[in-house]
């Protein structure tokens, strides 16, 4: 038997100060987004920003009902979104913040395993990292390199 590790590396910022304009810009669609969500029922409200390699900014927020689980997160509202209404374009960078109406979010969430997988797709097919960017309702935010940081041994077409 032999034994892997499987790491990755990621950035610290203190807050959105300390982002580039870009970034900064992109994280603030998502904190909008995030005040639009329909969290009625878990009360917790994410918001997600995607841009695109054209420079379209497309958001999404996640959208919840009472018969769960068919509600959908707000990463796939806006990769869904952004491969509807641009298809073929790529995506270079997403953004992601999340709050809840019970407790302050002190730290970056991370999407779920669904949305995990939802944009390892978009990343496998366009052949290029998606960078992604996590914070919380404020303070810290984390940058990751790519999906496939966050998803080590994805699930691709290529076990098709």
């Amino acid at each position: 038997m032999k034994k892997r590790k499987i790491e990755f590396e990621l950035a610290v910022y203190d807050s959105m100060g300390e982002l580039c304009e870009a970034d900064r810009q992109l994280m603030e669609h998502a904190v909008a987004a995030r005040a639009r969500a329909y969290a009625p029922y878990s009360h917790f409200q994410v918001g997600a920003a995607v841009r695109l390699e054209n420079g379209k900014i497309v958001t999404g927020n996640n959208q919840e009902n009472a018969s769960y689980p068919s509600g959908l997160c707000a990463e796939r509202v806006a990769v869904f979104y952004a491969g509807a209404e641009y298809p073929g374009v790529a995506i270079t960078s997403v953004a992601i913040t999340a709050t809840s109406k019970k407790y302050r979010v002190e730290t970056p969430a991370a999407p779920c395993g669904n949305c995990r997988q939802a944009l390892s797709e978009y990343e496998v097919r366009q052949k290029s990292p998606i960078r992604v960017l996590l914070m919380g309702e404020r303070g810290e935010v984390f940058e990751c390199g790519s999906i496939a940081d966050i998803l080590p041994l994805g699930f691709d077409s290529s076990y098709l």
